[in-house]
């Protein structure tokens, strides 16, 4: 039964292209005309192929992860970009339609971050073990999109680049407040501190991150000028003239979106700028991959556009200026690869063979997604007063410039 069930789906999905699926009982069966993208997966048991049918998307990645399902060669990006370039929801069957409807009517229970969970589901990601992270990431740990001004940039040097604008956008000032909302291991508020002369407040809610970044800080001789603090960003309460917020907005949830902007605003001075730095669908409202908020990111969720704009405009913020990068994550992603793939020896030493997998099919699986699917980067520049930045972009180039060739 399962088997026909599957021949039916994948016929349907696979349009262009081919899929070659070796089944449990040995028999190999093709889908799709063939093409540039072809591939080849052997399915072990009958246990497989069911959820497969009834969860595929959670199923592929598990089922890679734990070795039940093997790609000839290991390519299992040639797989999920032949996959994610098929992919259309409507064809798959009621079952599959329906639990996806659902969950995504379900989002607003499910998406409740207290401060309890909000922290359980940042230790689940962050706090694993520093050394892993150090063995793909840039020397600044920046664990985030970066911006590739030129397509050759190194990885080292796209993050210095990142760091640039989004300072510039900030227009920061020697002596100025800044807030840093999910500071991470503390290179943006070590960067603004050290080479823009503001004083930082960082807020995280990974220990193993805030021992880091505290470190960094004492060995660069700029505790006077950088505070770290384990605390929720809903417990300040203080004025800023300047919030900046990489890479967290993606763990707030759908039900926060108003609670953190007006925060967001609350907490800003009447003539400061904010700059939000989030992951970004360029598409309606979905819901999060069952596979990533399983074993990656819990909790977490990638805005949409629409669902951003209204609690900008509840707070009573001004939308300054809203960039989308588009293909700078999935080159950030591909570094973040080659690293991780140049160590898998030392991961391997630090975990096993199953969480190698699992990372892979993370790292690859969200690099396509920015190469195939819809996602993008948001950069909100947001503030109380409409002139509180430049009114053109001019101001951006011309100092993002200097940054680069200082960084080369």
């Amino acid at each position: 039964m399962w088997q026909t069930i599957f021949d039916r789906m994948a016929s349907r999905l696979i349009q262009t292209g081919r899929l070659t699926v070796t089944m449990p009982q040995g028999d190999r069966r093709s889908y799709g005309p063939g093409g540039a993208l072809e591939a080849e997966v052997a399915i072990s048991d009958t246990a497989t192929l069911r959820a497969l049918c009834l969860s595929p998307e959670l199923a592929l990645g598990e089922g890679y992860m734990d070795g039940r399902i093997t790609i000839a060669g290991n390519d299992i990006e040639t797989l999920l970009r032949l996959v994610m370039s098929n992919w259309q929801a409507e064809v798959m069957p009621l079952w599959v339609r329906g639990t996806m409807r659902a969950r995504f009517l379900a989002r607003a229970a499910v998406m409740r971050n207290t401060a309890n969970s909000a922290r359980a589901n940042v230790a689940h990601h962050y706090d694993i073990s520093d050394d892993l992270y150090r063995l793909f990431l840039d020397r600044d740990m920046q664990y985030s999109c970066a911006y590739f001004a030129q397509p050759d940039m190194s990885l080292d040097a796209a993050q210095e680049a990142k760091k640039a604008h989004i300072a510039a956008k900030l227009q920061i000032e020697p002596g100025m407040r800044v807030l840093d909302i999910g500071c991470g291991w503390g290179g943006m508020a070590l960067t603004l501190a050290r080479d823009h002369g503001a004083h930082v407040t960082g807020v995280t809610l990974s220990r193993n991150q805030l021992a880091t970044a505290q470190a960094r800080a004492r060995d660069e001789g700029l505790r006077d000028r950088v505070d770290f603090r384990l605390l929720d960003y809903r417990e300040l309460d203080e004025t800023f003239d300047r919030i900046v917020s990489v890479g967290m907005l993606e763990h707030v949830g759908v039900p926060h979106y108003g609670e953190y902007f007006e925060r967001v605003g609350n907490l800003l001075a009447p003539d400061g700028v904010a700059l939000i730095h989030s992951i970004g669908r360029s598409a309606p409202p979905t819901v999060q991959s069952r596979w990533l908020d399983r074993y990656i990111f819990p909790g977490g969720y990638v805005p949409s556009l629409s669902e951003l704009a209204v609690p900008v405009e509840n707070a009573g913020l001004w939308q300054l200026d809203i960039e989308i990068l588009r293909l700078h994550y999935a080159m950030t992603l591909r570094h973040w690869l080659t690293r991780f793939d140049a160590h898998s020896d030392q991961v391997r030493q630090m975990y096993d063979d199953r969480f190698i997998r699992m990372w892979r099919y993370y790292l690859i699986s969200s690099m396509l997604t920015f190469e195939v699917g819809m996602l993008a980067v948001f950069h909100l520049q947001l503030g109380h007063q409409r002139d509180a930045v430049p009114l053109t972009r001019d101001y951006l180039y011309r100092r993002n410039a200097g940054a680069r060739a200082a960084a080369e």
